[in-house]
């Protein structure tokens, strides 16, 4: 490093920390002053408290840290007493991180799996990526340890029966946003939505969620039918092997119509091809969907 660059660095550190801070304590301003409103409001009454129904800016400590897969953690957050997240379906929310050995903050999305409005739970589904910051310091949390949480992000904005059916295509870790959405469908009695699901994954053991896939086969047969496909799949495995391909898609999902809605969420590469590009068409298009009929999380 240069004698001009070590003059300027802890210039800069101080001006990146003055900034850090001071979006810190204005977002903090704004979130106190509606939460006072919000407490307010929930006191008179008698409702639980949407934590999430502006910013949030809260610490929330860890109940439990349980293993999935080889690469995978489900995190459940305790929220306080007689609160619930109250996250509109479609929604994520936005994670600060400060990793062992980082001077600045990490800030990143995560779509929470669990029902809006179970009490005093929130609950993550995190994939661990190689050298990520964020998932790196949100799998080395322990019950007890805390992550702060800054706000909900918006989303699609979906009506109960908005769609007479929906096609879900989700690979990996993609399966998250679309796994909320569909639960949010069928836990809803007033919706009758029809729903296809298509996941891809890498191996076997990335087959997320199935337990609650099967369950809800079971108890919506004529709504909810769950499609896999492996591109590494082990020895008499009981997937099919390969991708989300436009054959695939043929096969599995029911015919377009103009009400039909798709939503995806996955690698890039994989959203490329379904989606297409603005040099190219996407697999959804030559299947029959409009631009406006694909909706990409």
């Amino acid at each position: 490093m240069s004698r001009v660059a070590s003059a300027l660095q802890p210039l800069r550190q101080t001006r990146s920390s003055t900034i850090v801070g001071t979006i810190a304590v204005a977002g903090l301003g704004v979130a106190l002053y509606a939460r006072t409103m919000m407490d307010t409001a929930h006191a008179d009454s008698g409702a639980p408290k949407k934590l999430f129904a502006g910013m949030a800016m809260t610490s929330l400590p860890v109940a439990s840290s349980e293993t999935v897969n080889h690469n995978t953690k489900r995190l459940r957050f305790q929220l306080p007493e007689n609160t619930v997240s109250g996250f509109p379906i479609t929604s994520a929310v936005l994670t600060l991180s400060w990793p062992k050995g980082q001077w600045t903050p990490v800030l990143r999305p995560y779509t929470p799996i669990n029902s809006p409005d179970d009490p005093e739970v929130l609950e993550l589904m995190v994939k661990h990526y190689p050298g990520g910051k964020a998932s790196t310091h949100l799998h080395s949390l322990s019950p007890g340890d805390k992550l702060f949480f800054v706000t909900r992000i918006p989303g699609f904005s979906y009506k109960p029966n908005q769609f007479p059916q929906v096609t879900l295509i989700a690979g990996g870790a993609g399966i998250t946003p679309i796994y909320q959405l569909a639960s949010g469908i069928l836990q809803n009695p007033e919706d009758k939505t029809r729903i296809d699901l298509i996941f891809g994954v890498n191996s076997d053991a990335d087959v997320l969620m199935k337990e609650e896939f099967e369950a809800w086969e079971k108890q919506f047969p004529d709504r909810f039918k769950a499609n896999y496909v492996v591109s590494k799949p082990n020895d008499g495995s009981p997937y099919d092997k390969g991708y989300v391909t436009k054959e695939l898609l043929a096969k599995v999902s029911r015919t377009p119509s103009k009400e039909s809605k798709v939503f995806v969420c996955g690698p890039p590469a994989m959203e490329t091809a379904l989606v297409g590009s603005r040099w190219q068409r996407g697999v959804l298009e030559e299947l029959g969907y409009t631009k406006e009929q694909v909706h990409k999380f």
